[in-house]
């Protein structure tokens, strides 16, 4: 594969104008545009009739992640606003689940705005009314570290879960790049039909594209469909600042999969297709840690919290000890029987670039992503180089979703994608 050193980001870029960047979702879900892309050839409809391209017997998977409010506005008694923002809970909790149940107080890593008029030893409280009772929440300093902050976050009553918490006192983050404040709408919009599992700070998009009548259309015609977690942080939004991507830190991010997702996995015979780039990321994933366990470094036996992680270079690294996905599949589906549990959960840091060979996933939804992102540059690794003319084909769909109205990022309109080695 091509190395990383030798991938500059300089050749992931494009021009988005700001009137390409969806402020907005459509008023119907399902109406969005929809750019499919196979064998070099560009067809346009809308979200609804995606099940037309889709082939009978399909495995369409999606990550039920659900977006927390983690935006939490603070007014100190001088009038100044401290806006805590949690990114993701503190290495003393095994899990995020785990996290989001704790009562009475919890540890999180924060990025703080207003941080140095947040006086040392000052605790900030913020009151909600919510189903006729007063909720006091109280925010205490722990300690900076270089990118975040730890906070305290303790509340009464004392027997309401975290999630309940930042339900009725936090805002859902909006990205970066949509210049405006959430509104009660996105409470709905941004967040998919399906989400299930609290622990994301931004949404999962492409499956923001997806109604009911989807689903139905999906089951009609034999088109199977699962779920797996992976919650998504605040990482995914970062952009790559260096000039080669083997300079870049990778953010690292929970996945969550059930025993009943790996039997899909082992017995489908028809294309998978994922999701969004998350749901890829953690089916890729799955190979990695099942090759792990196969190793004779990382025998089948509990460890950590129970928690696997998948570093991000770790899979170029393994490349040399390949097997075939059902292989690594079942050595997860082993590796659940023998510590007696039906759901394995693990981090991933897996960056996959252009050169890395796709395991599991055969097909891939996903929005129009940001210039020099690293979801640009999965894109470019799941479509393959070039095309006949020499072309990248990533930047074939894009300067056609450019000139053609499509709209662009976390609301905007959406691509099926076929994997270079399907079309090959």
């Amino acid at each position: 594969m091509t190395e990383p050193k030798h991938i500059f980001i300089k050749d992931y870029t494009y021009t988005l104008p700001e009137e390409c960047i969806a402020k907005y979702p459509l008023a119907q879900r399902d109406a969005s545009k929809l750019l499919i892309y196979q064998e070099g050839f560009i067809e346009e409809d809308i979200y609804q009739n995606v099940s037309a391209h889709i082939p009978e017997g399909s495995l369409l998977v999606f990550n039920n992640t659900k977006v927390i409010e983690a935006r939490l506005l603070f007014q100190k008694p001088s009038g100044g606003i401290i806006e805590i923002f949690c990114l993701e809970p503190h290495t003393q909790y095994a899990d995020i689940t785990t996290a989001m149940m704790q009562q009475k107080k919890v540890w999180w890593h924060c990025l703080v705005g207003g941080a140095s008029k947040w006086k040392n030893g000052q605790i900030l409280e913020k009151k909600i009314i919510a189903s006729d009772r007063i909720i006091t929440l109280n925010a205490k300093f722990i300690e900076k570290r270089d990118n975040y902050f730890i906070i305290e976050l303790y509340w009464s009553p004392e027997e309401l879960h975290f999630a309940e918490v930042l339900h009725f006192a936090g805002a859902i983050p909006l990205p970066p790049y949509i210049k405006r404040k959430a509104e009660e709408s996105d409470k709905d919009r941004y967040q998919t039909i399906y989400a299930k599992t609290d622990g994301s700070v931004a949404a999962p998009t492409a499956g923001l594209h997806f109604t009911q009548k989807i689903f139905d259309n999906l089951n009609e015609k034999n088109i199977h469909t699962a779920y797996a977690t992976l919650h998504v942080g605040a990482g995914t939004f970062q952009p790559v600042k260096s000039d080669n991507i083997q300079e870049h830190e990778m953010h690292t991010e929970w996945i969550e999969v059930s025993e009943e997702l790996i039997d899909e996995l082992l017995n489908q015979q028809q294309p998978i297709i994922a999701v969004g780039t998350t749901s890829l990321r953690t089916l890729e994933s799955l190979y990695w840690i099942g090759l792990k366990l196969l190793k004779e470094d990382f025998p089948g036996t509990p460890l950590p919290n129970e928690v696997l992680f998948l570093k991000q270079w770790e899979a170029y690294q393994l490349m040399r000890y390949q097997t075939s996905p059902r292989v690594a599949l079942q050595a997860i589906k082993d590796w659940l029987k023998k510590n007696s549990t039906t759901q394995i959960i693990a981090k991933t840091q897996i960056l996959i670039v252009p050169g890395y060979e796709f395991k599991i996933v055969n097909g891939l939804i996903t929005n129009f992503h940001q210039p020099q992102s690293t979801l640009l540059l999965l894109v470019a690794a799941f479509l393959g180089d070039t095309d006949t003319n020499n072309t990248m084909q990533w930047k074939k769909i894009y300067d056609y979703a450019l000139k053609n109205n499509f709209r662009f990022l976390s609301y905007g309109d959406g691509s099926l994608l076929w994997c270079n080695k399907q079309a090959k």
